[in-house]
């Protein structure tokens, strides 16, 4: 099972989001993808992800999960994957969202939907609660872009050492090479292939 956990102010209608459901719809594999709209609040984004594993049968044994969390969903992929012991692929993730969100407080609106809500302490206070010190390295494996205009790569290639990762140099934020690594991050997750 392949859950794919999107960004801050993101959706499930996010590219990549969409271009990996496509790719397995395309090769009879639909069933195992998931990819939850996740609430603002961090509390209730686990919660959004915990129902998901819990009504999917393919998802019932952590072993068989893998996390693809891009952005904030690479932090809730961290929490997630040291807490139930499965993997996660991560892309670009946030590293400290309590720190690094703090500049946005106020006013939101999330990209796809356009619903506004209120960033507020609480919030960073949630993310401060759920931020894993300490991860297993064999957990995870890294796609990174050196020209990520918002969260700064190298913070996550210190905290992932000794983890699989994949540094390109240029790109952006969303990961343009994306596309070239979805047969590695499938082979990670143990997903085969496709007819």
């Amino acid at each position: 099972m392949l859950i794919y956990l999107h960004g801050f102010n993101s959706s499930p209608a996010s590219h990549k989001a969409q271009v990996m459901k496509a790719h397995l719809e395309g090769r009879g594999f639909a069933h195992l993808y998931a990819c939850p709209a996740l609430p603002d609040t961090p509390r209730e984004a686990i919660g959004a992800i915990e129902a998901v594993l819990a009504q999917h049968p393919a998802a019932r044994d952590p072993q068989t999960v893998t996390f693809l969390g891009s952005s904030l969903g690479g932090f809730y992929a961290t929490y997630l994957a040291e807490r139930l012991r499965c993997r996660a692929v991560l892309i670009n993730p946030a590293i400290t969202p309590h720190i690094g969100l703090a500049a946005y407080l106020g006013t939101q609106k999330n990209l796809h939907t356009g619903e506004p809500y209120e960033l507020t302490r609480a919030h960073l206070e949630g993310w401060r609660e759920l931020l894993v010190e300490r991860i297993d390295p064999e957990r995870y494996l890294l796609l990174l872009e050196t020209g990520d205009e918002v969260l700064d790569w190298r913070e996550a290639a210190r905290k992932y050492e000794g983890a699989r990762m994949i540094i390109r140099q240029g790109g952006d934020h969303t990961l343009q090479s994306f596309p070239e690594h979805i047969g590695r991050v499938l082979a990670f997750a143990g997903i085969p292939a496709g007819n």
